[in-house]
């Protein structure tokens, strides 16, 4: 079932709203720069995204994978405290555009909650979203 969470940067400039459900899983990946963050999203529609405040206090970065032509994924931050804030990127195996929401930068979520909310782990390192990493003990 959706839930609306809060969420927001560390110094509070950039706030946003998301529409959730946690039981249906989260998702950590081993691309290069999902390991470098140590990244852990949940997907939602654009239309379950919400930004309350600080569009102007984002910078954003984009990145184009290896074998690929362009940058699929706009990964935005705050500017001023540098905390990843939710990203657009267009995902056709997610049905295309998607709104990865940081779990860490939810506000008040119940540590019961994101505990039981299975996590899926997936090879983003070798394109292969569908299937796990053979090694998943350090994302």
């Amino acid at each position: 079932m959706l839930k609306t969470y809060a969420g927001s940067c560390h110094c509070g400039n950039v706030r946003f709203e998301a529409d959730i459900d946690l039981s249906r899983g989260t998702v950590k990946c081993n691309c290069s720069t999902c390991t470098k963050t140590r990244s852990w999203v949940g997907f939602v529609a654009p239309q379950h995204f919400r930004l309350m405040s600080g569009a102007e206090a984002q910078t954003e970065y984009q990145w184009t994978p290896p074998g690929r032509e362009a940058p699929s994924i706009e990964y935005h931050f705050c500017a001023t405290c540098g905390t990843r804030m939710p990203a657009r990127g267009d995902v056709p195996m997610l049905g295309g555009i998607v709104i990865a929401i940081p779990i860490a930068a939810l506000d008040g979520v119940d540590p019961e909650e994101l505990a039981a909310s299975p996590v899926m782990f997936v090879d983003g390192r070798h394109d292969r979203f569908d299937r796990a990493p053979d090694d998943v003990r350090t994302m």
